[in-house]
């Protein structure tokens, strides 16, 4: 399988989940897996895997094993009656169970994309700067991935200034937070959002 230099997700984490699966392709079945990892605050981030069944014995129980992934983030749109959703996930290209003395908690991304969706900058009722955009990545072949970034302070006030196309190489972490969805006064749901926590930002040429 062909590396993307583009995407590269570095994780180390506890299993949270069974195996649940997804889609068969080429042959190879895959199979759905949350990794729970903690950050430094003590606060859980649970992160969506896309695991084969050659990495993995999808037969076995692994909650509560703590291991170590390699891959990339990528996105899908989740198509359901007249609503369409942007699923994310990290695909694994490489996995093994955390030995004795490995790091228990790893939770980093570089991505080399595009804006692709004008940058919304705002302040809290504190006063901290947030930006949030969407970021294409691009894939092999032709596709692209659909990446939401946030970020704070002067990385906030430097995406602020970003156009819809320009080059940009980030660095940081996967973030999970829950939030309601609503359709209706009466329809409801509990969704988990997944979006990349900036550290690092630059532009390229």
């Amino acid at each position: 399988m062909k590396k993307n230099n583009n995407n590269k997700v570095f994780l180390s984490g506890k299993i949270s989940s069974g195996f649940a699966y997804s889609h068969k392709k080429f042959g190879e079945r895959f199979y759905k897996l949350d990794l729970m990892v903690k950050r430094r605050s003590g606060y859980e981030d649970w992160v969506p895997l896309m695991v084969s069944e050659r990495l993995m014995d999808v037969t076995q129980d692994y909650e509560g094993e703590y291991i170590q992934v390699n891959g990339e983030f990528r996105s899908y749109n989740f198509h359901n009656g007249n609503r369409n959703r942007l699923i994310l996930t990290v695909f694994a290209q490489e996995l093994k169970f955390a030995e004795e003395g490995d790091p228990i908690e790893i939770n980093e991304i570089v991505l080399d994309g595009y804006i692709c969706r004008q940058p919304v900058y705002r302040k809290t009722p504190l006063g901290r700067e947030i930006a949030d955009f969407l970021l294409a990545v691009n894939r092999p072949y032709g596709k692209s991935d659909y990446i939401p970034c946030i970020c704070w302070g002067r990385n906030a006030r430097y995406a602020s200034s970003f156009e819809v196309g320009k080059h940009i190489l980030i660095s940081g972490r996967i973030q999970s937070r829950e939030y309601l969805k609503r359709y209706s006064e009466t329809d409801r749901e509990v969704r988990t959002a997944y979006e990349v926590s900036i550290n690092k930002m630059e532009e390229k040429e």
